[in-house]
């Protein structure tokens, strides 16, 4: 289980490939990959920064997964999320989880990004031509969290 906070970009294909280089109890890998849209709203974003705070957000981002690991049968998973200015279409995050069976990696998945949009400690402020602005928490990702605590253990 692996979690990485960074201000470098990461490849994909070779985050997945190492995570489950060797592993042949795995039948399913799940992943999602978030990066930075030129659009919010109607507005045109030329860059986005996300700040957090060091030590605390690896702490939580650790305690996220170990819940993931509570609740599904998880051979291996990675959260990687970069920190810094970013530019549209750059990488921001991945989540990888891999399973032995599939159903659990897909929820499992879902679970780590839900909860990680809404207790992670990041910050995101977007360039517009409008000006900059902090962005603001979203009721969907609140509901979408929520959820999972209904299904807890």
């Amino acid at each position: 289980m692996t979690v990485r906070v960074q201000a470098e970009d990461f490849d994909m294909g070779a985050e997945m490939a190492a995570l489950v280089a060797g592993r042949h109890d795995v039948g399913g890998l799940v992943s999602f990959l978030g990066t930075v849209r030129d659009l919010a709203g109607e507005m045109p974003v030329t860059a986005m920064t996300l700040e957090h705070y060091p030590g605390m957000t690896e702490k939580m981002l650790a305690r996220i997964e170990a819940e993931a690991l509570a609740r599904w049968p998880i051979a291996a998973s990675l959260i990687i999320h970069r920190h810094g200015r970013l530019l549209p279409g750059d990488n921001i995050v991945l989540v990888a989880v891999a399973s032995a069976h599939r159903q659990a990696a897909f929820e499992a998945c879902q679970f780590l990004v839900d909860w990680l949009k809404t207790k992670a400690p990041f910050w995101k402020r977007e360039e517009t031509p409008g000006g900059d602005h902090w962005v603001e928490a979203r009721e969907a990702d609140d509901e979408a969290a929520d959820r999972w605590a209904a299904c807890a253990p």
